[in-house]
């Protein structure tokens, strides 16, 4: 082998770096084992822990040293799938971006067209795409964007905006660059949020220009929490308030008006007693307000104790919504009389009280009446707040400093002046929830300082000073998917890959010692070495390594010796056809031995792996990740590092074969006529495929909330669980629930489509509370945190939870299919180009069509009684991606001989010259897919619950692709070839020489 020196010296360059990179990832997980022992499952206290030491030096290598910080930004990150954590993917609502930018236009083309991009929008479509076309359709050029009424206002005029002049398409380019500038504005915004947070090594990042924003948090615990902090768009305003006994005589009169048209009106289980609020503060007009207040009053009956001040009253959470339906009713609006004709009712921070009397703690909020005014506009904004921070205030209680600049001091000053004046109260509001609302009591304050005290805990003041802090985002961030990850559903996962890793490896090692004898100890080498490339590659460039990519190195070490395997073959070949070993070693390495065909199928490889990478998302982006680097480095190995390690046995003169007593004899005299079959395989395919296509359209598939939406839970029980008993108990809370075992028969996996398209946190949280309370009964020393929340140890309770939106699962729907079809289309193309005829490609192609319709026959056939989870998700089309990538890597070996054959010497008519080719690459074909179907078997047994339908895939898909190889590709191929080219080939084939 040429440049022999050069090899070596950068293989074992290249495996030091990889020691290198890799120590930083023994070194961290050595320091978060001994955080974690430290914290004792305290997450807030193991971050301190690891923050204290963060300038500490954890590692020296005696010419430099390292602190835990460094070290940690340079080790292999673990996916939340191992980790553990919180996965969310916000959508900034570009609905509301839109408004903004056209100053909350009124014109009715503008908002029609609005309305008509989010109820047309398909697929993985565009919002401004779908907006532009449905103003087109809309105005039928009757207005224009740049209509003063829409975005030629005063927010976009001035260099860069919008000018009356413009045209439709000039205004749309601006509206594109003020879109993405607000999706930037929002990425920075959640960005100093997660910064703060107070989790590890958190991940945010834009996908493409969708709008959506990622967002990993490893480690992170408090579900509600974080949801919250994420969607809080932080639209803090200063409002001046009614007092009650302004308002009264609208809710007296409110309250009389629903008498006549609701039928029948229950008290809830706290009426008002005789201090009702309303009755006392307006004793001089309604004295005899109390009974009927407390008896059949619709809206006064509402209220569980009495306000005061700015607060109206005091309401039972879940009687909000009915409340405010009623304040909606035109006919209740036209009682407010004068400028309270603006008035905007709304509603406190949630805390907890006592029912008077059932003596249970219920949730109730506080209501207030805003002064508004026709433009519904604070009388302050929060955009002059210039920092926050968490305090406690002169009680002793939690509260938030705020600090304002110039402008805002001036405003504040003049606000609590008048505040002062007028003995009234002004409410902090934050998101349309009112945090307090204090009056003033000494006078206007200047210096811009103010205060928002209330029923706050330590982590909610700073959360909020940080939400504060951080400024407010420029639109809704709406969650459309979500993953919640347990960490012992993370390291089960670990334990699980690792079990899979270790004995795939020693099967694959036992297998090519058994098969190829001395040259399998040095392919074994050449596989142990590939493993250190891939963990060093990915140290090197900081890649997350996720279940799935575990599934991925595991599958790496049944292709790894692929190469060698067909490098192998090739040798031995040569060697029966009289070669010394030397010669038959350099001929297999040669482009005319092993290397086109090794070249061939790995760029098919790579391309399937490419369009995997593109399309899938999170841990399906790892698997294609870890799947493209063992490609490459495994090619490296096999090449290179074998070669080298054969050159070397051969100079100590060793004797060197590729064969054992056992395997010596398999597959010489192999001669079966594989073009004889067509007829029968044709015929079986074809029953098959029509079977499939059938079932498809009879059994259909298992879709799971990838592609339909929807919310799922894993749930794990203390015994036990009888899912049909279960669902019944969820019907009657969700109105329709799918229950299922998952993996052992105390764990279920339950899925709903309830409320899933509403984005708002608050309704996650009520998901979450609906279903502790529906399954509290069999785990009766829990909490509802301790049951929703994640954390180290856990083993009972919600240990999954995964939120897809229609609009959501509607994309990777689109993507999806367009992955498969993509695939398919480079690969042929590929084939085209590579074998100089259009019938290479075809065949292929039939064989990958016959592949994924039996695969997806088989998954329509078998999901209703497999005892494992076979549904359709991204999972699934990353394992069809990985079958078409395989089926064609080994059509195209057979391709290459097949090529070989028909442009050699080979004696025969067509049909006896391709049966030779094919016959001679069976012993490579079996030993390939033998060496992967056992790989992928153990990986199915060892690899947990969560990936098994996903091995599942590839395992029909290895041996039907192995079948299809053989006797679909190949006798596509020939049937294509014209008959005049049958004889052409004979000819040259069989002169006389």
């Amino acid at each position: 082998m040429q440049n022999r020196g050069l090899v070596k010296f950068f293989a074992i360059l290249f495996a030091l770096v990889s020691i290198y990179q890799l120590s930083f990832t023994f070194v961290a997980h050595n320091v978060e084992s001994d955080a974690k022992a430290f914290a004792k499952g305290d997450s807030q206290k193991e971050v301190k822990y690891l923050d204290s030491i963060g300038k500490e030096e954890v590692m020296n290598l005696g010419i430099t040293q390292f602190t835990y910080n460094e070290v940690k930004d340079k080790k292999i990150n673990k996916g939340l799938d191992l980790e553990g954590g919180i996965n969310v993917q916000l959508q900034i609502s570009v609905k509301d971006i839109l408004k903004g930018l056209a100053n909350n236009s009124k014109n009715p083309v503008f908002n029609q067209a609005l309305d008509a991009a989010t109820k047309n929008r398909q697929g993985n479509e565009d919002y401004l795409d779908v907006f532009f076309r449905e103003f087109d359709k809309a105005s039928a050029g009757s207005v224009k964007l740049a209509s003063p009424e829409i975005f030629a206002n005063r927010n976009l005029q001035g260099e860069g905006g919008v000018d009356i002049k413009m045209t439709d398409a000039e205004v749309q380019k601006v509206i594109r660059k003020k879109v993405g500038e607000s999706v930037d504005s929002a990425f920075e915004v959640l960005r100093k949020r997660i910064d703060k947070f107070g989790v590890t090594q958190p991940n945010i990042q834009k996908i493409g220009t969708s709008g959506r924003i990622l967002v990993e948090l490893p480690g992170a615990k408090d579900v509600d929490r974080i949801k919250k902090l994420l969607q809080s768009t932080a639209q803090l305003e200063f409002w001046e308030t009614y007092k009650v006994e302004e308002i009264g005589n609208f809710l007296m009169a409110a309250d009389a008006a629903l008498k006549a048209t609701e039928k029948e009106v229950t008290t809830t289980e706290a009426a008002p007693s005789a201090t009702d609020s309303i009755s006392n503060l307006l004793a001089d007009k309604a004295k005899d307000t109390t009974a009927s207040a407390t008896a059949n009053n619709p809206l006064l009956g509402k209220f569980v104790a009495p306000g005061g001040g700015a607060v109206l009253g005091i309401v039972n959470v879940k009687d909000t919504a009915k409340i405010n339906g009623w304040l909606k009713r035109n006919d209740i609006k036209n009682l407010l009389q004068g400028e309270q004709r603006f008035a905007k009712f709304v509603w406190g921070k949630p805390m907890s009280a006592t029912d008077t009397k059932t003596k249970k703690e219920i949730e109730t909020v506080e209501f207030y009446a805003l002064k508004g005014n026709k433009d519904n506009r604070a009388a302050m904004s929060g955009g002059v707040v210039t920092d926050a921070s968490d305090s406690f205030d002169q009680m002793g209680k939690p509260c938030v400093n705020m600090q304002m600049n110039a402008k805002g001091a001036k405003e504040w000053e003049a606000l609590t002046g008048k505040a002062y004046s007028q003995k009234s109260n002004i409410a902090i509001v934050l998101d349309n929830v009112v945090y307090s609302a204090p009056g003033v009591t000494s006078g206007p304050i200047s210096g811009g300082r103010s205060e928002i005290s209330g029923a706050f805990d330590v982590t909610e003041t700073k959360d909020l000073a940080n939400v504060l802090r951080a400024g407010k985002l420029p639109a809704a961030a709406e969650i459309v998917q979500s993953e919640v990850v347990g960490p012992s559903l993370g390291q089960e996962a670990i334990d699980n890959g690792t079990m899979s890793a270790l004995v795939g490896l020693i099967i694959v090692a036992l297998w090519m010692l058994v098969y190829y004898g001395k040259a399998g100890w040095f392919a074994n080498v050449a596989v142990i070495v590939n493993l250190l490339f891939i963990f060093g590659v990915m140290a090197s460039f900081g890649f997350v390594l996720t279940l799935p990519g575990i599934a991925g190195i595991v599958l790496t070490m049944g292709t790894a010796v692929d190469a060698n395997i067909i490098i192998y073959e090739r040798a031995k070949e040569e060697l029966r056809a009289g070669k010394t070993i030397e010669e038959a070693i350099k001929a297999s390495y040669g482009w005319k031995g092993a290397m086109r065909s090794i070249v061939d199928a790995n760029v098919t490889h790579v391309l399937t792996g490419a369009v995997l990478f593109i399309f899938g998302t999170g841990p399906i982006q790892g698997f294609a990740l870890t799947l493209l680097i063992g490609i490459a480095t495994s090619l490296f190995t096999s090449i290179f590092i074998s070669r080298i390690l054969l050159e070397w046995s051969l100079s100590k003169g060793s004797k060197l074969t590729f064969t054992t007593n056992f395997s010596k004899n398999f597959f010489t005299n192999f001669h079966y006529d594989f073009l004889g079959a067509k007829k029968y395989t044709y015929i079986f395919s074809s029953l098959v495929v029509v079977v499939c296509v059938v079932s498809l359209f009879i059994n259909g598939l298992n879709y799971g909330v990838d592609f339909k939406g929807g919310r799922t839970f894993q749930v794990r029980f203390e015994q036990a669980a009888n899912p049909d008993a279960i669902r019944e108990e969820l019907e009657g809370v969700f109105g329709s629930a799918e229950v299922k075992i998952f993996g052992a028969d105390n764990q279920l996996k339950i899925t709903t489509k309830y409320k899933v398209e509403d984005h708002d946190e608050k309704v996650d949280h009520e998901v979450n509370q609906m279903l502790f309370n529906a399954l509290k009964k069999h785990f009766p020393s829990m909490t509802y945190e301790n049951f929703v929340n994640i954390y180290d140890g856990k083993k009972v309770g919600v240990l999954n939870a995964y939120k897809v939106t229609p609009t959501v699962a509607a994309d990777i729907q689109t993507n999806s299919y367009w992955a498969v079809l993509g695939a398919i289309i480079i690969v042929g193309l590929y084939l085209v180009i590579s074998f100089r005829k259009w019938q290479y490609s075809l065949g292929a192609i039939a064989a990958i069509a016959h592949d994924v319709i039996f695969v997806l026959g088989a998954y329509s056939l078998l999901w209703k009684y497999m005892p494992f989870g076979m549904e359709i998700d991204q999972h699934f089309i990353a394992a069809i991606l990985t079958v078409i990538g395989y089926s064609m890597n080994d059509t195209v070996i057979v391709f290459d001989r097949v090529r070989e054959y028909l442009s050699g010497k080979a004696k025969g008519n067509f049909n006896q010259i391709v049966n030779q080719s094919v016959n001679s690459t069976m012993s490579r074909t079996i030993n390939t897919s033998l060496t992967m179907i056992l790989v992928l078997l153990i990986m199915f047994i060892f690899g947990g619950e969560s990936i098994r339908g996903f091995i599942f895939a590839m395992l029909i898909g290895i041996v039907v692709g192995t079948y299809s190889s053989l006797f679909i590709a190949t006798p596509v191929l020939c049937d294509t070839i014209p008959d005049s080219e049958h004889k052409r080939i004979e000819e040259e084939h069989n002169k006389e020489a």
